[in-house]
């Protein structure tokens, strides 16, 4: 493709009709959304009309290169790192533009667009799943400028970056709650704004999702005929976590292990709760009739 543009631009060179040729070619390219050839084409005509035709392509053709490496050092202007860096994401080549990003604040770290290029930064990374670096990156924000308008931002950011990676309740659940605590963080720091308020929504969704996790284990225990375990964990659904889904299924099994321990009273004044709190569930019913059985 390059070779025939370079062919191109020869003949056009040589033609005695540029100044008509180059708006029709321009308006060409524009109406057929080809970005790269009019953006190409300009470029050709640019470098042309000031003489540095081959330099230039040779920077040219280093930009438009896709490698993931991070680009050796050049200095640049301000404006020119960070518009190729919007360029990158706006076409989703986002570890270049994750890379620019960091570049505006390494060659300009006092500018005001370093701070925003940081944030920008670590919302590439987040978008390429490096949920690692841009927690870092995006913590790494909040100290430097811990008072700035963005910094709800970042904290939103971390949490959606711990959400992202919450694996199933048979798993560890220590990224769900370094989720639920960087979401708490942001409804205390910043109540009322939109972040707050989707983290709220993901609070409630983290917490039962650890009530599933205490569901499992005291499942399993019941399952062993560990009673007492089991018991022990069901409690801290009912006690800890009692705004969740689980806490009817939670209260049902707790009934169902007394019941296997021989300890009526106690199963029967739990289903009690249970029918008090719950009295339309399904986890109601199934209390009653093993409490019945039992008792017949």
């Amino acid at each position: 493709m390059l070779i025939k543009w370079i062919n191109f631009y020869c003949k056009f060179y040589q033609s005695n009709h540029r100044p008509i040729l180059y708006p029709q070619i321009h308006l060409y390219y524009k109406k057929h959304k080809l970005a790269q050839e009019r953006f190409l084409f300009r470029s050709l005509i640019f470098l042309h009309l000031h003489n540095y035709f081959i330099p230039l392509l040779l920077i040219f053709l280093i930009g438009c290169s896709s490698t993931n490496e991070r680009p050796e050092y050049r200095e640049r202007s301000l404006a020119a790192i960070y518009n190729n860096a919007v360029y990158n994401l706006d076409r989703g080549r986002l570890q270049q533009a994750a890379f620019e990003f960091d570049e505006v604040e390494r060659q300009h770290p006092y500018s005001s667009w370093a701070r925003r290029s940081m944030l920008m930064s670590a919302y590439a990374y987040y978008l390429q799943n490096q949920y690692d670096q841009a927690i870092s990156t995006a913590q790494r924000f909040i100290s430097l400028h811990p008072g700035n308008k963005h910094a709800v931002y970042a904290y939103y950011l971390i949490g959606q970056s711990y959400y992202e990676r919450i694996q199933d309740v048979a798993r560890d659940q220590r990224i769900t709650e370094l989720a639920l605590e960087s979401f708490v963080e942001v409804v205390r720091r910043y109540p009322g704004t939109d972040y707050a308020k989707d983290s709220q929504l993901k609070i409630d969704l983290t917490l039962d999702h650890l009530a599933g996790k205490e569901m499992y284990i005291g499942r399993y225990y019941l399952q062993k005929k560990a009673f007492l375990a089991a018991i022990n964990r069901f409690r801290t659904v009912t006690v800890d976590y009692q705004t969740t889904s689980h806490v009817p299924e939670a209260l049902h099994r707790t009934v169902e292990a007394y019941l296997s321990m021989g300890l009526l009273e106690e199963a029967y004044n739990t289903a009690s709760v249970l029918g008090h709190n719950f009295p339309d569930s399904s986890w109601y019913k199934d209390s009653y009739e093993l409490i019945r059985d039992n008792v017949e």
